[in-house]
């Protein structure tokens, strides 16, 4: 028996059983008010919540709340509020200098105040995370309670869709003598707008 032999035997002669995996379809987690859960976990996490009427309304808070923001990138259609093109550029480190990112959200999750941004919704996905302060519009009907419900979402189709990432809140970290630094490593503010 060669070598190579004598270590497969040992290895298939070792080999634990296989477990099953647990059963998942169990009740989980629900809320009163969808909304009202996912402002409070995503303000636990550094990031605020708006809800408008229109996008009308989102423009106007905009206006108000970012106005020392000069370099804006926006791309929601419905937002012209843009000083930068995104997609105007091949190279994602040009994008070093915006104040503001404007995107597009698919869902929010109101258990941990997490948003699925999908790539194609972006040219640069480094966009998402090179913003000084991000702003992600969702649609109002757009929350489910849990991440169960997330990962079941066909909007999370992973095959498909490529690239994908939830984000909650702006940049943050822990490991440092265990003090929360909000925007170590990213954005220093992030709303997420229902509209």
């Amino acid at each position: 028996m060669s070598s190579r032999d004598a270590i497969l035997n040992a290895i298939r002669e070792t080999k634990p059983t296989q477990t099953a995996l647990p059963d998942i379809a169990i009740a989980h987690m629900q809320y009163d008010d969808l909304a009202a859960k996912f402002s409070t976990s995503l303000a636990s996490v550094g990031g605020n919540a708006v809800f408008a009427e229109d996008f009308a309304e989102v423009e106007a808070y905009i206006k108000e709340h970012y106005t020392d923001d000069k370099v804006i990138i926006s791309n929601v259609e419905e937002l012209a509020l843009g000083t930068k093109e995104v997609g105007a550029t091949e190279d994602p480190h040009t994008l070093r200098d915006v104040d503001l990112a404007i995107i597009k959200g698919e869902f929010a999750v109101a258990e941990n105040g997490a948003v699925w941004v999908k790539e194609e919704n972006c040219r640069h996905r480094a966009l998402y995370f090179i913003t000084q302060k991000l702003m992600i519009v969702v649609p109002k009907s757009e929350i489910v309670a849990t991440m169960h419900e997330a990962y079941a979402n066909p909007k999370v189709a992973f095959a498909e869709n490529g690239f994908g990432v939830f984000i909650s809140g702006p940049s943050k970290t822990a490991d440092i003598e265990q003090s929360l630094v909000i925007g170590a490593h990213g954005a220093t503010e992030a709303c997420v707008v229902f509209v």
